[in-house]
Formats: C-alpha cells, sequence, structure tokens
C-alpha cells in the first residue's frame, strides 16, 4: 500500500498542478477552500497541520476537484457554494455566481433604506443572493423575488431557507410585468443580463462554458432592452418616490441613464464601483 501523503505534500500537488493556470493568488485560495470544504480546515490550520496524513478518499476527492479547476469550471460550481455579503449561498451552473460589485449595489440599497418600513421587489433573482442580504439588513422590509428560471427559484428557496429569511418567490418574465399579481414597491432592484454579444471576446472560460448565458448576454441590437422592461415595470409597481436600483455596463452607463430619464425618473444617479468604474444607477421615481 502507498504511503499516505501529508497535509503539506498535497497541498504542493494541487499548487503544482495548477500553476500556469491560475495565478497564485487564485491557487492559494482555492487551497483554502478545497481543504475547508473537505475536512473543515481554517487557513492557520491548512498550515500548522504540514504532517497530518491526508486519507486516500479525500486525495480522490481533491484529485477530482482539481481535474475540474484545469478545466476553468468555477470553483464555486465545483463545490456547490460560495459566500454574499457574509452569507453562505448554493450556487449551480443554472444562476450566476455572485459577484463582489454586487454586494456594492447591496450595500448603497441599506445604507440609504436603514430603518425604513419598505417593501423590494427583486427582479431576475437567481440565487436569491441580493434578496437575502437585503432581507437580513433591513428586516423590516417586505421582500419579493422573481426569476424566469423554476430550477434558479428553488434554489433561492434554499438559500432563503439557509438564511433564515423570509422572501416571497415568484417564477416569472419581467417582459410579462403586467401580469404580475402583486402590488406596489418602495425599491426594484435588478442585475440584469447586461453584457453585449460582442463583448463575449473578453471573457473568460470560466464565465463563457460554464455560467447561464441567459442571466448574462443581451444583444448588441437593443443591449437596454432588460432596462427599459423594469423601467417600465417600475412605473407601474412603484409608490410615489420609490426608486429603482440596478448593475448595469461600465461601456453603458450614459445610455441607462437617459433610458429612465426618457421614462420620467428623477433624479438619476451613476455610482462607481471600488475600481472607480460606473457600475450601479439609482432612479427615482416621482408620480
Amino acid at each position: 500500500m502507498n504511503p499516505l501523503l501529508t497535509l503539506a505534500e498535497t497541498r504542493s500537488r494541487i499548487i503544482k498542478s495548477l500553476a500556469g493556470l491560475y495565478n497564485q493568488n487564485e491557487i492559494r485560495n482555492f487551497v483554502y477552500l478545497i481543504f475547508s470544504h473537505l475536512l473543515n480546515y481554517s487557513k492557520i490550520e491548512i498550515h500548522i497541520k504540514d504532517n497530518e496524513p491526508i486519507s486516500q478518499h479525500i486525495i480522490k476527492k481533491i484529485d477530482e476537484i482539481v481535474n475540474r479547476l484545469s478545466h476553468y469550471e468555477p470553483i464555486q460550481y465545483i463545490l456547490g457554494k460560495t459566500e454574499f455579503y457574509g452569507y453562505p449561498i448554493k450556487v449551480s451552473p443554472v444562476v450566476l455566481i455572485p459577484r463582489p460589485e454586487t454586494e456594492e449595489l447591496v450595500n448603497w440599497i441599506i445604507k440609504e433604506n436603514l430603518g425604513k418600513q419598505i417593501s423590494i421587489l427583486d427582479i431576475g433573482t437567481g440565487s436569491g443572493c441580493i434578496a437575502i442580504a437585503l432581507a437580513k439588513h433591513l428586516p423590516t422590509a417586505q421582500v419579493t423575488a422573481i426569476d424566469i428560471s423554476n430550477e434558479a427559484i428553488e434554489i433561492a428557496k434554499e438559500n432563503a431557507n439557509l438564511n433564515a429569511v423570509s422572501i416571497t418567490f415568484m417564477v416569472s418574465d419581467i417582459f410579462q410585468y403586467k401580469n404580475w399579481p402583486l402590488k406596489h414597491f418602495d425599491i426594484i432592484v435588478s442585475n440584469p443580463p447586461y453584457i453585449r454579444e460582442s463583448e463575449k471576446a473578453n471573457m473568460e472560460a470560466n464565465v463563457l462554458n460554464y455560467e447561464p448565458h441567459q442571466a448574462l448576454f443581451v444583444s448588441d441590437d437593443d443591449p437596454l432592452v432588460f432596462y427599459r422592461n423594469i423601467a417600465e415595470a417600475g412605473k407601474y409597481f412603484l409608490n410615489h418616490n420609490g426608486a429603482v436600483y440596478c448593475e448595469i455596463n461600465e461601456a453603458l452607463p450614459d445610455d441607462v441613464s437617459a433610458l429612465f430619464m426618457k421614462y420620467d425618473y428623477r433624479p438619476v444617479m451613476i455610482k462607481q464601483d471600488i475600481n472607480s468604474k460606473p457600475r450601479m444607477i439609482k432612479a427615482v421615481i416621482t408620480k
């Protein structure tokens, strides 16, 4: 029988297998996530238990994960989970992997609405990450979340249960908003598809090959189609001085802003992310 590999040897094996495919910081993060997932080890334990033997069963699982990583499959899909705004979120290839920019959008909403008795509609909820973070930090808010995908809504429901929040979920299509059996809201939030088909060439393989295109891409002929429908739905559902908060394509802030102004939203504010890119919009409707 072959001697068991130690933790240090296993760690070196992972690093060697992924060298050249990812940068060193990414690989170090993968090492932490793998050992945390399979052995429930902290970052400190990964380094102080160097001589601990790793079972063949765990080695086999590690090799499977590393093989999938070598094909650029996202670690979040491999492990079936991630974190968003500090909360555990289950993910699968039917939902987008939450991004740090979306945390910034959530943070903006929370800061402006703390302590308020409000109702929130999350359009295109995916994993439910936005709705869950808002429900956690705005506990007096009533939160409703919709998505066109039945599978996404099932995952979002699991995540709501996992994080012990009450959210109303509904399978529906933004293009059918006039048929929604919903009342009025104070806030509409959305991270809609906004990447133009022509921008695919600039995207990483892990996104193009594994994340749901329906949640990412729009036609170059009509890249604002979702914002137009959100703006129309806002006029239909938002209360007086209600607001739409959206994530946006950094290349199209002026276009999105002009669209909301065309639908009589005032004021319309563009907000930059931590990298000084225009990535969020807030548009207020007065009736």
